[in-house]
């Protein structure tokens, strides 16, 4: 066996654990609710409870907790020792059924978007066995980890792993319904794979230190051009550097054996910058995964003495990370429902899933960009380097060439229906050489599945594919509907009638050129398509009325957690905004002024000494000049910063003071920006205060 074969999954309680460690009874009943989501069976409650404690102990572990997703991002644990005393006071170790299914950690500091009063305060998360438990390694000790979703007491939600469960239950009921339609008895249960492709940067540990911007706000808020960024476009794909790839070979070795099948490792086009793709999973894995990825690779990248960068943009000047969500559509039989294939009925069922796709996308757009919004990601969006803000779905030449058949078809003869399956088994084939060519659209069908590539490098991927299902839901519904006013007649022929209506009507959506140019821009305007630039402008998308109606009406969100839930992305906007610009503004005041005065001094006493030597000082005094004007820019620009920072307090709500500091706040910081960066330009290396661009883009 592989030495990868050999470790994968070690850290994981995974099938072939619990079919050591359970009975027969124990193991088929909770592989059935793994397979199907259903409730645990309590009879086999403590069965697995002390399996899993008997696998984790024996592993090393001492301790166990509910690993949960909040809605401030990231993931949250408490750890929990197994250690307790038995009836007669001894010590002993203990896992019980109820530790293991629920716990009840405080949710006092945890944002609620005022779901709940400080005296409701107490939060429950609760098991989710359709993802494997797993043990933290540290290096000194292992915790046994359990996924987990989070409520607060009344029920309401508090993370972001139930609302996607909730999408699946309804994504499963709204296709299954319409396979049923089409004559499909074999599938049971609907299934979405995903692949979330990770980019990420990174930096030398010594370099991070001497960075206050980044050690702070996970970006650079000041840093001059480099002589030598991307501009050569070597990086790509070019040489891994030998301290990287050592830092890969070990992250993959940690990922693999916690189960996360990393796949791909390159370069990608910034210097610096890399990018690791999965295996593509079963969704609620997936996400799971690329959560556990983003906090191994920060211990890796520590142990090797980096820093792994997961915000969107941190460096101005080149190309900033995204995540491309990889998405498709299947059930329990294998098959997927995006796979064009040699069958004339499973080539409707694409066509209709291709449908369903692009009419979510048509009307839920501003929804789709919204669900993507925050501080970090607007740097990245709309900007030459990622997908825009505006949502359209690139379908390639051929299938859009299909696409435009079906639209301006006639009466579906057999012929037509002939032509146009023959089109779809060609779809493969073609696909390898004509699909996704455009690498500016933020939703692209390569091949077999959806690439939607908005989502940033930080964010908990879950919240894009909740939507996208939901999207896909609506879809379904509404090719349900229309189908069904064609009942008793030929399905084949109803759903190529129902396909010619939903292509002409979501033809604003697909667009094949380049998404960076200003006259998609201008069009899709005409076109009504949404085209929110930053996230105080994309977030009232989720309170519009039919957005609430999606989420009501998919069971993935109430109104009252909508409405929550859009508060606190806007105290998350708000609270990162602020600690960029007041960490600016400290940067400024307490060392970059202070280097301009250390050199002006410097230039100041060189023209004494010039002058006393009896020399012409002229060009030093212009010197002199210079480093007095930029003293004065930098610190005037400051201090503008600094009342604008005070004129957003007196904003009086949320959605007014995020407008403010993403407007008028962010003028002032790149104002500010500017003139640091032109004294860096002039300042003598060894007075600069922190490390520069060209070495953070070039050393390791």
């Amino acid at each position: 066996m592989s030495q990868v074969l050999n470790i994968f999954g070690e850290l994981t309680f995974n099938k072939a654990v619990m079919r050591e460690k359970l009975s027969n009874n124990a193991y088929e009943k909770l592989i059935a609710t793994i397979q199907s989501g259903s409730p645990l069976d309590q009879s086999i409650a403590e069965d697995v409870a002390h399996a899993m404690k008997e696998w984790a102990i024996s592993k090393g572990a001492t301790h166990f907790t509910h690993w949960f997703q909040p809605q401030r991002g990231g993931t949250a644990e408490k750890h929990d020792a197994f250690l307790t005393y038995s009836d007669n006071g001894e010590m002993l170790e203990r896992f019980s059924a109820k530790q293991l299914i629920q716990s009840e950690p405080d949710a006092s500091s945890f944002p609620s978007g005022g779901m709940r009063s400080t005296f409701e305060a107490r939060g429950y998360t609760a098991w989710d066995p359709t993802s494997p438990a797993f043990l933290m390694d540290t290096g000194k000790t292992r915790t046994l980890v359990i996924p987990s979703v989070f409520l607060s007491w009344t029920g309401d939600v508090l993370d972001m792993k139930t609302p996607f469960l909730r999408s699946m239950r309804s994504l499963n009921d709204a296709g299954i319904s319409l396979q049923r339609l089409l004559g499909n008895r074999l599938a049971k249960k609907i299934i979405v794979n995903c692949g979330p492709e990770q980019e990420y940067f990174v930096v030398s540990k010594k370099l991070y230190e001497t960075r206050q911007d980044l050690k702070t706000c996970g970006r650079t808020l000041f840093g001059a051009p480099p002589a030598k960024g991307q501009q050569m476009e070597d990086h790509y794909f070019g040489a891994i550097q030998e301290k990287m790839i050592a830092f890969m070979e070990d992250l993959d070795r940690e990922l693999y054996r916690r189960g996360i099948p990393a796949k791909t490792r390159h370069n990608e086009v910034s210097p610096n910058q890399f990018e690791l793709a999965p295996l593509f999973e079963e969704a609620n894995l997936a996400i799971d995964h690329n959560l556990q990825t983003m906090n191994v690779m920060k211990h890796v990248g520590n142990r090797h003495g980096l820093v792994v960068l997961l915000h969107e943009k941190p460096f101005a000047g080149v190309n900033g990370s995204g995540k491309h969500v990889n998405w498709s559509i299947g059930d329990n039989t294998g098959a997927n429902y995006l796979e064009p294939s040699a069958s004339p009925l499973k080539n409707i069922n694409f066509l209709l899933t291709l449908g369903a796709v692009m009419l979510g996308v048509d009307k839920f757009g501003g929804l789709l960009r919204a669900c993507v919004a925050d501080a970090g990601n607007d740097h990245r969006l709309g900007a030459n380097e990622a997908p825009p803000a505006i949502m359209s779905i690139y379908l390639g030449e051929y299938l859009t060439k299909l696409v435009n058949e079906i639209e301006n078809m006639g009466k579906p003869t057999e012929q037509a229906m002939a032509n146009i399956n023959m089109g779809v088994r060609n779809l493969p084939r073609i696909s390898r050489d004509y699909s996704d060519r455009n690498r500016t659209s933020p939703i692209a069908f390569t091949g077999n599945k959806f690439e939607f590539r908005a989502v940033g490098s930080s964010q908990n991927p879950s919240e894009a594919v909740t939507l996208l299902n939901q999207l896909a839901t609506y879809g379904y519904y509404t090719i349900e509907r229309r189908l069904a006013a064609h009942k008793g007649k030929d399905i084949r022929e109803s759903a190529l009638l129902v396909l010619k209506d939903v292509f002409k009507e979501t033809r604003r959506i697909r667009f094949e050129g380049n998404g960076y140019g200003s006259e998609w821009h201008r069009e899709a305007e005409k076109l009504g398509l949404p085209n929110a630039r930053n996230t105080p402008a994309a977030l009232p998308a989720f309170e519009e009325k039919e957005a609430i109606e999606l989420m009501e009406k998919t069971h993935v969100l109430s109104g009252r957690e909508v409405k929550a839930r859009v508060e606190i992305k806007f105290e998350n906007y708000i609270k990162t905004k602020e600690i960029e610009f007041k960490t600016a503004i400290n940067v400024a005041r307490t060392q970059i002024l202070p280097t301009l005065t250390k050199q002006l001094t410097l230039s100041a006493n060189a023209v004494s000494s010039v002058k006393a030597a009896g020399l012409p000082a002229k060009d030093i005094l212009e010197e002199v000049k210079r480093f007095d004007k930029l003293f004065s820019l930098v610190r005037d620009k400051t201090e503008s910063l600094a009342k604008a920072l005070e004129k957003a307090e007196a904003r009086k709500s949320a959605h007014a003071k995020a407008e403010y500091l993403g407007n008028e706040c962010e003028k002032a910081l790149l104002d500010l920006r500017e003139a640091v960066d032109s004294a860096e330009e002039f300042v003598a290396e060894e007075l600069w205060p922190m490390a520069k661009y060209q070495d953070l883009l070039t050393v390791l």
